[in-house]
C-alpha cells in the first residue's frame, strides 16, 4: 500500500475572499501541510530531507476545483506518495469532513535538485527510497 497520510482543518477567515470562499492559492497552502505530514511518516522533515543535499522543489501542480471550500468549514485532506524512486509524485484529495464529498483532487511532482549547484541531481536519494520503502511496509 503507498504511503499515506491525512489532516484535518478548519477554513479559516484570512483564507477566504468576501464571498466567503476559499482562494485557490491557499489550496496549496494545505496540500503542503498534508504532503509534510506524509513525509514525517516516512521519517522525512525538512531537516532530513536537505541533509541528503538537495532541494525539492514542485515542478508541476494539477489542481481539479470540484467544489469551493467555505469560511469555517471543516475538511480533510489526504496525500498518497505515487512516485518516490526518480521524483517524488504526490496525490491530494480534500474531502468535506461531515458529509466525505470530494471537493478537490491535485497531483504535485518534485525533483531533487543539488542544493550547491541547482543542477538536477540523479533521482532520489537512496537514504530517501529507503526510509521510504521501510515506511510502505510499517
Amino acid at each position: 500500500m503507498p504511503l499515506h497520510a491525512e489532516i484535518s482543518f478548519e477554513v479559516p477567515f484570512h483564507d477566504v475572499d468576501s464571498m466567503g470562499i476559499v482562494w485557490h492559492g491557499h489550496y496549496l497552502k494545505y496540500f503542503e501541510i498534508a504532503r509534510t505530514a506524509l513525509m514525517r511518516k516516512a521519517g522525512l522533515d525538512l531537516d532530513t530531507m536537505a541533509a541528503t543535499g538537495c532541494a525539492w522543489p514542485v515542478v508541476t501542480c494539477e489542481i481539479k476545483y470540484l467544489r469551493p471550500l467555505r469560511y469555517g468549514q471543516k475538511a480533510r485532506v489526504e496525500a498518497t506518495l505515487l512516485e518516490h524512486e526518480d521524483r517524488l509524485k504526490i496525490a491530494y484529495a480534500i474531502h468535506d469532513s461531515a458529509s466525505g464529498e470530494k471537493l478537490t483532487k491535485a497531483t504535485t511532482v518534485q525533483l531533487a535538485v543539488k542544493a550547491t549547484t541547482g543542477e538536477l541531481a540523479d533521482g532520489t536519494p537512496k537514504a530517501m527510497v529507503e526510509a521510504i520503502d521501510r515506511a510502505d511496509r510499517a
